[in-house]
């Protein structure tokens, strides 16, 4: 049975394996977060006021065990949040990136979400999604929006299955990408 709660900062481990899988590129994790690319993730997500912080997340459990993530914010507050992201940089890493910006006001962006190779298949990622996007819309928020690798078809049907819709190709981190978004 698949169970999705409100994260808390003892998930912050998950929610930074999460990030780590949806990126997906060890070469641009290692560029954006350096050689231990996932204690400084999961130190950004342990932090309050990040783009990764427990605070904007979710995690699902299988029976009991946790099995992935969801993390995201209202992309008016990208800004705001990519400095809190980037000061934990600075910190551990002792540079910041140069990042296009994925997001803007008017749409919840979904960054990241990352379910655990043993509960794939298990529809937990189809799980998060949906609650994720049920949890924006009880918020009033009325647009969600993501970015899917073309090279990942398979993640893009997920997303068309739930309600998402092509806007416009873009690149990040090197990749051709799909903006896609869902309506409330």
């Amino acid at each position: 049975m698949v169970v999705v709660r409100r994260a808390t900062s003892v998930d912050a481990e998950i929610i930074a394996q999460a990030v780590a899988m949806a990126i997906g590129d060890e070469s641009a994790l290692r560029a954006y977060c350096g050689d231990d690319y996932l204690a400084v993730l999961g130190e950004i997500a342990y932090r309050k006021g990040t783009q990764y912080s427990w605070e904007r997340a979710l995690v699902a459990e299988v029976n009991g065990v946790v099995a992935g993530a969801i993390v995201g914010y209202d992309g008016a507050e990208l800004q705001q949040l990519r400095e809190g992201t980037f000061e934990v940089l600075r910190e551990l890493v002792g540079r910041t990136p140069n990042i296009v910006d994925e997001t803007e006001a008017g749409e919840y962006y979904l960054d990241s979400v990352g379910i655990l190779p043993q509960f794939r298949g298990l529809g937990v990622g189809r799980k998060l999604v949906d609650s994720f996007c049920q949890k924006v819309f009880e918020e009033g928020h009325r647009c969600v929006g993501l970015i899917v690798d073309f090279a990942n078809p398979t993640a893009e049907s997920l997303y068309a299955s739930l309600g998402f819709v092509r806007k416009n190709p873009c690149t990040f981190f090197h990749h051709q990408m799909w903006h896609l978004q869902r309506e409330a």
